[in-house]
């Protein structure tokens, strides 16, 4: 059974959903079933990497916010995933495009490599302040997760996995995708947000069960699954 997730980088909350389907994936008895595939999402494609402004000036200039609230905003979600894990260390982080931080993703999704490769890259935004927009620290990130240093950087080198980041971005836009971070369980069943650990559980369990009855392409239209649904 696939669960294909949209995501973007430079999103808080979907590194922070990414934490919360992992708890759920490992205490689902039935994971072995599952295939999680990561899809390219670009909140904002058209970004010019800026190390001279912070993250909090960003976010305050592009939702029209003064800067005492967006940084109230990041400090929220910082709290907000603590139990969780991921770290966000706001003040350092790199406002950067993401186009070839998708792409060193794709190639990392090639070596078996996905994982690893989002959980990098998000800590290395997020955490640990660092610019992934730029080359040598893609490289240096694939190496981190096992990937060969002059395979990366041949692959930066050219427009490999461009058309497949394009092509995640288009399909975003087919389904109605619109936000992220964004779940879609065997095409039948969606979570939206960083929804708790149950919430994803819950998919997880109606998804399979609904892929072990009817496994082939023609699914019903899509059910969203919220905590609501879970608390009945």
């Amino acid at each position: 059974m696939k669960v294909e997730v949209w995501s973007d980088v430079m999103c808080p909350f979907c590194y922070l959903g990414k934490r919360r389907f992992a708890k759920a994936l490992g205490d689902f008895a039935d994971r072995a079933d599952v295939e999680v595939i990561w899809k390219s999402f670009q909140l904002n494609p058209s970004l010019e990497t800026d190390p001279g402004i912070s993250v909090t000036q960003y976010l305050a200039r592009e939702k029209g916010l003064d800067v005492r609230v967006a940084e109230q905003m990041n400090d929220r979600v910082a709290r907000m995933a603590r139990q969780d894990g991921p770290i966000y260390n706001f003040d350092e982080v790199v406002v950067a495009n993401t186009f070839d931080a998708h792409r060193l993703i794709h190639f990392a999704r090639s070596q078996g490599l996905q994982d690893q490769a989002i959980e990098k890259l998000f800590s290395a935004y997020f955490t640990e302040g660092r610019n992934v927009d730029d080359r040598a620290t893609l490289i240096e990130l694939g190496r981190e997760i096992g990937l060969d240093g002059d395979a990366v950087a041949a692959m930066l080198d050219s427009e490999t996995y461009a058309a497949e980041v394009n092509a995640d971005i288009e399909e975003a836009r087919d389904l109605g995708i619109n936000g992220v971070p964004f779940f879609v369980f065997d095409r039948a069943y969606v979570v939206s947000g960083a929804q708790d650990a149950e919430v994803f559980a819950d998919a997880l369990d109606r998804s399979l069960t609904h892929w072990r009855v009817h496994p082939g392409p023609d699914v019903p239209s899509r059910v969203t699954i919220s905590e609501d649904d879970v608390s009945r």
